[in-house]
């Protein structure tokens, strides 16, 4: 059930990303009077066809999902009738051309604008910015960052989130220069510490960033109390209760929650004996935690969720949401910033300051898909809206076969005053594909290595 509900939702979520990319280069060309013969849902053998409009332009659903395309009336592809030469592609002034090329990523980009823009009118919870122990040795620990303490600011810039902070300091890290955290203490007392991210210049601008500067997340000591038990689950399978407290598991004493939910996390298809006390009364049972993937690698899951209290929960949650205009401000704001972190860290990959293994492949995606879907509305509109700028962002790049090699031989036609030669187009499509071969190369390494490594 699991692969079908990841794969459900990488599916969904690649269809809605490939057909507004394509509904962008199409609305842009029958605006430009250029005439659509297709508009193609995957590649290869269409599995069906419908066919609308005064042009009886053919909607297709074809077999493999990883794509789409737009075909045109275009006097290169095939003979075209002289009474409808005037719609075809290639007899287009070169500034319509270039607009019909780079509609397809600029509709990515205002997706991700609604995406966020939904997402933000809804309201989502996430994680408080709120700091845990740093390890011994850390940039953090040598910054004297202290647990509890909650990041209001990262170089006067406001964050509300993990996610927040996150975003920040990976802009930060690939600068390497300092970084200025405004704290709230667990008193309420304000501090501003520093992380020299001049010292960091071996440390890999990846996933694991903030681990490896030692900014972990805030874990507080919480009673191993269950609160909530999903329905359909191993827990609810053994006969587990909201209001169980959990005494030890395979003999072994648990006091608090974290230890209780590492335990079931590392013990994925192994039986456990749980102690736990109902009503004064110690009880056991034998439970077998469910194993699910999550980023590669596999974990146990028994479906209960930890009672806590409002205090706690304001501790470590922050509900986000805003009105109509407030939302559609911070979409903008949102897309802008992640559209820019996105392109800065494409550039430093090239040079090496950034690592390869953010890269990721169909089977990653895959799975952040399904994480985010199962988490709810919210979270899923995120991951859509992230995907969404990745493809803009990566389809404006100046590549042969991609948008944006397209728009770059328009702009050469522009400024020179002729189009580009035929020989030329043959060798800039050869080192194009070339170039995605070699990104798809890595990228499913990238995957396999997660699938090995966990």
């Amino acid at each position: 059930m699991n692969i079908v509900w990841y794969a459900g939702a990488f599916l969904v979520a690649l269809g809605v990303l490939v057909f507004f990319h394509e509904l962008g280069h199409f609305l842009a060309a029958r605006a430009c009077g250029v005439k659509v013969l297709r508009f193609s849902i995957g590649f290869g053998r269409p599995l069906r066809v419908w066919r609308f409009g005064r042009d009886a332009t053919e909607w297709s659903l074809a077999a493999i999902p990883l794509g789409g395309y737009v075909r045109m009336l275009d006097e290169n592809e095939a003979a075209v009738d002289p009474a409808e030469v005037h719609r075809a592609f290639n007899r287009q002034p070169v500034s319509r051309r270039a607009l019909i090329v780079v509609a397809g990523p600029v509709a990515n980009l205002l997706l991700a604008v609604l995406l966020y823009w939904a997402m933000f009118m809804l309201g989502m919870q996430d994680l408080r910015p709120r700091l845990g122990d740093a390890p011994v040795g850390t940039l953090a620990a040598r910054a004297g960052i202290e647990a509890g303490e909650l990041v209001m600011q990262v170089n006067g810039r406001p964050v509300v989130t993990w996610t927040d902070l996150r975003i920040e300091l990976l802009d930060a890290a690939m600068s390497h220069t300092p970084v200025a955290l405004d704290l709230q203490q667990l008193d309420g007392g304000l501090v501003r510490r520093t992380l020299d991210l001049q010292a960091a210049n071996g440390t890999e601008v990846d996933e694991h960033l903030l681990d490896e500067l030692g900014l972990t997340l805030y874990r507080p000591r919480v009673a191993p109390v269950v609160g909530q038990v999903l329905s359909g689950s191993a827990a609810e399978r053994a006969g587990l209760v909201a209001g169980d407290r959990i005494l030890a598991i395979d003999g072994h004493p648990v006091r608090y929650w974290d230890e209780f939910s590492q335990t079931i996390r590392q013990s994925a298809g192994q039986t456990l004996r749980i102690d736990f006390l109902r009503h004064e009364e110690q009880r056991s049972v034998m439970v077998t935690p469910a194993v699910e993937t999550e980023q590669g690698g596999k974990i146990g899951r028994v479906g209960i969720a930890v009672a806590t209290g409002d205090r706690m929960r304001d501790l470590m949650m922050v509900d986000v949401r805003f009105g109509p205009r407030e939302s559609l401000i911070h979409a903008l704001a949102q897309t802008w910033d992640t559209s820019r972190l996105t392109l800065v860290m494409m550039g430093r990959m090239v040079t090496g300051a950034v690592s390869w293994r953010n890269i990721s492949g169909p089977v990653a995606i895959a799975d952040y898909a399904g994480q985010s879907a199962r988490l709810g509305v919210s979270p899923y509109l995120r991951f859509l809206a992230l995907i969404s700028i990745s493809l803009g962002v990566l389809n404006l790049l100046p590549i042969p076969v991609l948008d944006g090699g397209h728009l770059m031989y328009h702009l050469c036609e522009f400024f020179k005053g002729r189009p580009v030669s035929d020989r030329a187009l043959v060798l800039g499509q050869r080192v194009g594909l070339g170039m995605l071969g070699l990104l798809m190369a890595i990228a499913l390494y990238n995957d396999l290595n997660r699938l090995i490594s966990g």
